[in-house]
């Protein structure tokens, strides 16, 4: 890279009100050295670049211009990585090959925050790909973790230590609470509960949320656009709950009950995205009804389970065109305003159906999976799948 030195400290004088005359009797030159240096007719000494830097308040590294090349380059790795670990949905698509770049990763930028965060975040859904979550049932039938087995994770346990190094270092931000978010569940899921709940109470409450306080910080039509944004994350966030708590009371509800249950989380969407467009939520409507699929068969629905399964089908084939499209909006009176942005969302799922059903292993699936497998109407639906 061609090193313009002189361009940048001018840059960097014009920047910060500076005159030539400023810098040269800071640094004991003349003001026509100075002229010399931005013009590139020469470079300063050596031992002035450090000074130099100083009177700017700015690295060495700022000073030659290599901070913007070095801060490109960390994105496009972290990219990348990002990348790479999303294909790593649910399944072992290529995790060896994305912890290997992460890793060479924090080789070329040693202590950097983006790069170790994301190699903590990969090694975080290694664990889940490569052994799972495990949950035991205790004496009043509810689950827990099988915190014993978690602790064997080599990857869990090298991620909850990058998690916490990071947090010394990490300032308020998006990265910030993604490694709170993780690093709390990695707790839980290896039996550090206390750990768990006292770094939960360093987040902000609900209604601190930067979602809702959004609401507050504009008016007019980009009010009510996103009011629209918020109205469908609060809804997803709540069918989330909801299928949560089928989960976590699997042993006290009966499967008819949890396909009620289920229903109902189905409709939170219906309330806001009344004419039937979900946009990206077409996705998590099409893992829904896998789970309600489940649900329907333990509760002795034959037919109710595979019309589920059909439905689920019908969401992600529009959840390939959501992707497929650009400047795409919501079309539902309160959302009309809300630009539907597919960047993240996995284009292509319909044919790993099969493979992912019924999206929440919990209760265990293996004698559901053997019965609704041995149905032929399954291999049928399989093979609409890969239409």
């Amino acid at each position: 890279m061609q090193i313009q030195l002189g361009e940048q400290i001018r840059k960097l004088r014009c920047s910060t009100g500076r005159t030539q005359d400023d810098l040269a009797q800071a640094l004991g030159v003349t003001s026509q050295a100075v002229s010399r240096w931005e013009k590139d007719i020469c470079y300063p000494d050596m031992e002035l670049v450090p000074s130099i830097a100083n009177f700017f308040g700015v690295s060495i590294d700022e000073l030659f211009g290599y901070h913007n090349e070095r801060a490109k380059k960390v994105d496009a790795f972290v990219e990348k990585i990002r990348e790479m670990n999303r294909q790593n949905n649910g399944r072992d698509v290529c995790i060896d090959e994305c912890i290997h770049l992460a890793r060479e990763g924090m080789v070329e930028f040693p202590a950097n925050e983006k790069i170790m965060l994301s190699l903590a975040s990969v090694l975080y859904n290694a664990g889940y790909v490569r052994y799972g979550e495990h949950h035991l049932t205790d004496e009043e039938g509810y689950d827990v973790y099988d915190a014993e087995r978690h602790r064997t994770y080599p990857e869990w346990q090298e991620a909850i230590k990058l998690y916490e190094k990071l947090l010394t270092t990490l300032k308020e931000s998006d990265m910030r609470h993604q490694a709170v978010r993780e690093l709390i569940q990695l707790y839980a899921n290896t039996g550090a509960s206390e750990k768990a709940a006292a770094l939960s109470e360093t987040a902000v409450p609900l209604s601190g949320c930067r979602e809702l306080l959004r609401l507050n910080t504009c008016d007019g039509r980009k009010r009510a656009e996103v009011y629209g944004e918020t109205l469908l994350e609060m809804i997803h966030t709540c069918s989330e709950l909801m299928v949560s708590g089928v989960i976590v009371n699997k042993n006290h509800i009966s499967p008819d009950t949890a396909v009620q249950i289920l229903r109902n989380a189905i409709s939170l969407y219906d309330l806001v995205c009344t004419d039937g467009n979900y946009g990206i939520y077409h996705a998590s409507l099409a893992c829904l009804h896998l789970y309600l699929s489940e649900y329907l068969w333990l509760a002795k629905d034959r037919d109710g389970a595979f019309e589920a399964l059909d439905t689920a089908l019908e969401h992600a084939k529009k959840n390939e065109d959501v992707c497929s499209r650009k400047n795409a909006v919501y079309t539902a009176p309160l959302l009309r305003l809300v630009q539907i942005n597919p960047d993240g969302q996995t284009a292509g799922r319909t044919a790993d159906l099969p493979e992912i059903w019924p999206w929440r292993c919990v209760p265990d699936c293996s004698r559901c999976a053997a019965e609704i497998k041995a149905d032929p109407r399954w291999a049928e639906w399989v093979k609409r799948t890969k239409i």
